[in-house]
């Protein structure tokens, strides 16, 4: 079979990945081209566009790019007529992905969502589009089957959460041999994941490294993007004890004490690795002021809206700043707060479904076009 996945971000190209090495194992004659990263270029295939090609962060950055994003639309709706493809899997990336929906189904291709777009948070009237051109719908969060199926009417298939096998698969790390071989002294570990994109690194990394003098008996350790050069952090790197580390963000992880994150995917794969948290964000002004009157959400970190409770503090645009930073990290430095964490740590995995997310999709996708075919 051929297949044709579209993602658009980091998180996309794990996920991809991972579900491309599960389509392998129920299809020996699968074919793959696809938008991603270098994760799924490593399985195999054929790599259209690389997502940090693709990446623009909010509403303004959208606005400034549509020149941009309108050719690439035009370049993968002929691309995908070039492979002619058996199924097309879109990866989350909604912008983009519902519009290449809406004519593939046109065109008489089929459309399988693997990773939800969130329409549970903002542009719920997305449903109409999903209902009209999605065929088949494969979410990862708990709540999202409900959402669907209770309140639109719409059948999905909860597949579980694929970090948990992105996780659970990993080969464990030998601590002191990880310290030794990437610089990094005896101190604990504060871990800084500040996002995949420039626009939101540039404006959260410096907040971030504020702290960096008040906390000499810790180390703290910048985890790159994928997508992005050392070159890009060289500019905020200018303490002894602020560390870099490229496409090692797993590893340092499971030997961290904290970590300070970003919103989004890194909150949950924080939590899973059961290291304390507080979650940042800040966006542009413009973007901001848009998203506070569209979003409708409680929260903005999957952890808390997935156990329905601020078990992480959130730090917002204005609260996310030096002094209420360095009060939130003492919090979950502490031992007897960090107890607690654990304890809504265990819940969430729980709540996720358990390991097999890449596998269940796989099976499903493969089953549904060998019935169609």
């Amino acid at each position: 079979m051929k297949y044709y996945i579209i993602s658009g971000e980091a998180s996309g190209d794990l996920h991809g990945s991972n579900l491309m090495k599960a389509l392998q194992r129920e299809d020996v004659n699968a074919e793959f081209r696809f938008w991603g990263g270098d994760l799924m270029a490593a399985i195999g295939g054929t790599l259209v566009k690389h997502y940090r090609e693709l990446a623009f962060m909010g509403f303004a950055e959208v606005i400034m790019n549509l020149r941009t994003i309108t050719k690439n639309l035009t370049f993968c709706k002929q691309d995908i007529e070039a492979f002619n493809p058996d199924v097309i899997i879109y990866i989350d990336y909604p912008g983009f992905n519902l519009r290449i929906a809406k004519w593939a189904k046109q065109k008489g291709y089929k459309n399988h969502y693997y990773i939800s777009p969130q329409i549970w948070a903002w542009k719920e009237g997305r449903i109409k589009s999903i209902k009209r051109d999605v065929d088949e719908m494969y979410v990862i969060l708990p709540f999202e089957k409900q959402f669907y199926e209770d309140k639109h009417n719409f059948p999905v298939h909860f597949v579980g959460h694929p970090l948990i096998d992105a996780i659970g698969n990993r080969h464990q790390v030998d601590e002191s041999k990880f310290r030794i071989e990437n610089g990094l002294s005896e101190k604990p570990i504060i871990s800084l994941l500040p996002g995949s994109r420039k626009q939101e690194i540039k404006k959260v990394l410096s907040i971030m490294l504020s702290l960096v003098d008040d906390y000499k008996s810790y180390q703290f350790v910048i985890a790159g993007a994928p997508g992005q050069d050392y070159e890009f952090y060289q500019q905020f790197i200018k303490k002894s004890n602020v560390h870099f580390l490229n496409n090692k963000t797993y590893d340092l992880l499971s030997v961290s004490t904290a970590a300070l994150v970003t919103s989004g995917t890194a909150t949950l794969e924080t939590a899973l690795f059961k290291v304390p948290q507080v979650v940042c964000y800040k966006g542009s002004w413009l973007s901001y002021q848009i998203g506070k009157r569209v979003v409708n959400l409680d929260y903005i970190s999957l952890v808390n809206l997935i156990l329905k409770k601020e078990a992480v503090t959130e730090l917002i645009q204005n609260e996310f700043n030096t002094k209420r930073l360095k009060k939130e990290l003492n919090i979950i430095l502490d031992d007897y707060e960090r107890t607690k964490f654990f304890l809504d740590y265990y819940d969430l995995e729980r709540d996720l479904g358990g390991k097999g997310a890449s596998k269940n999709t796989a099976k499903l996708i493969y089953k549904s076009i060998n019935a169609t075919s």
